[in-house]
């Protein structure tokens, strides 16, 4: 009779009957989440990892420096220097480079 009455009770319980299901769930999807993450990124280790031999020799061998590209252009003078703008997607490149601005402007409109 006891155990009766307590398990009557219990399914009473909103505690138990809601509250219960809701930890287990949020704690449940918190070690699912952790799996599915943990998938991700060893894949992304694996594909990291696997390099192909002939790259690897080329960036071996091409060892370039910021120092070095500094040496390179510490003496350049940039007194003549000009802005060229790039083509817009609409524009001609061909046109556009080496043209004076004025002209161009009337060619577009």
């Amino acid at each position: 009779m006891v155990s009766h009455a307590v398990t009557r009770a219990l399914r009473k319980s909103k505690t138990l009957r809601y509250g219960v299901p809701m930890l287990l769930l949020i704690v449940g999807g918190s070690f699912g989440l952790r799996e599915f993450s943990q998938i991700r990124y060893d894949a992304v280790k694996i594909k990291v990892r696997t390099i192909d031999p002939e790259l690897e020799k080329k960036l071996k061998m091409n060892k370039v420096s910021l120092e070095s590209e500094y040496e390179k252009i510490k003496d350049s003078t940039f007194d003549d220097w000009k802005n060229i703008r790039g083509p817009r997607p609409w524009e001609d490149p061909d046109l556009l480079q080496g043209q004076n601005p004025e002209i161009l402007k009337t060619k577009t409109a």
